[in-house]
């Protein structure tokens, strides 16, 4: 089954009835309600990242994995059943759909697509948006957290010394040049730098899985290696886990992630270029 879907596709889905569709639009600044408002695809509810696809930030990090009781509440009243079609899009990087792409598969919800280029893309489609928020029947979805592995700090260590640990962050917040949101500068060690704007076209959309393939094999992937992924605090991860998943490789995201990773001092810091690095910079991630 496809994971990407096209805005022509999803259309025809929508106006089928065999596929729900929610709205996930996200920024840093936390913004995804107002982005909402003033413009998303007709019959989609928003599910917030920060409120239900994550917890509150503290010490698992700034992203943790969401309580499920929180998670089911949210899908409930965004109207999800369960055994549905869902498709999930943000504004055009996937960056947030990514991210509920994984939870909702951590959550035992099989069959969820990613809108590639989001509402970018559905508007240059040419299908109308709306600002009308819907009052979807309540859902009966339930949460089984879980049904998709998560790695721990000791798991991320482990992965970055025996098998790859790609951080998806751009490349000189990998290096430790700069650090703009958490603490302390660097990455885990033997970690691999990944950035996520390389595995994006100009429009936003995930490159062709062969291109996607290539790149991910420049970085060291191969069949036998255990590959996990890792960002500042667990969202681009997961997108870079949807590339590899693409490309035809199933990654492990370490969910904390670096604003995990620093909570304990005790932690190995390594900084510069590290074992392999790609890409210089791209767009804000978390």
């Amino acid at each position: 089954m496809p994971t990407l879907i096209t805005p022509v596709e999803l259309a025809s889905a929508l106006d089928a009835g065999t596929m729900r569709v929610l709205d996930v639009q996200y920024s840093l600044g936390g913004d995804g309600p107002a982005l909402y408002a003033s413009a998303h695809l007709p019959g989609a509810p928003h599910l917030d990242l920060d409120a239900v696809l994550a917890g509150p930030p503290g010490s698992s990090g700034r992203h943790p994995l969401p309580d499920p009781d929180v998670l089911q509440a949210g899908l409930r009243a965004a109207g999800v059943r369960q055994g549905e079609s869902l498709a999930v899009y943000d504004q055009q990087t996937s960056l947030a759909s990514a991210r509920a792409w994984w939870v909702l598969r951590w959550a035992g919800l099989a069959d969820v697509r990613v809108l590639d280029g989001g509402l970018a893309a559905w508007q240059a489609a040419g299908l109308d948006v709306t600002t009308a928020v819907p009052s979807p029947e309540p859902g009966d979805a339930t949460v089984n957290a879980g049904s998709v592995p998560v790695l721990d700090a000791a798991g991320a260590a482990r992965v970055a010394q025996d098998g790859i640990l790609l951080d998806s962050r751009a490349g000189e917040r990998f290096r430790g040049e700069t650090e703009p949101i958490d603490a302390v500068a660097g990455h885990i060690p033997g970690a691999c730098n990944a950035p996520m704007a390389d595995q994006l076209g100009s429009d936003g959309r995930f490159l062709p899985a062969g291109e996607l393939r290539d790149y991910f094999t420049g970085c060291g992937v191969d069949e036998g290696s255990e590959i996990g992924t890792s960002c500042g605090s667990g969202v681009t991860a997961a997108h870079t886990a949807l590339a590899l998943h693409l490309a035809g490789f199933e990654a492990t995201p370490y969910i904390g992630s670096w604003s995990h990773w620093i909570t304990d001092p005790q932690r190995p810091i390594e900084t510069g270029s590290g074992s392999q690095s790609h890409g210089q910079s791209g767009p804000a991630e978390r």
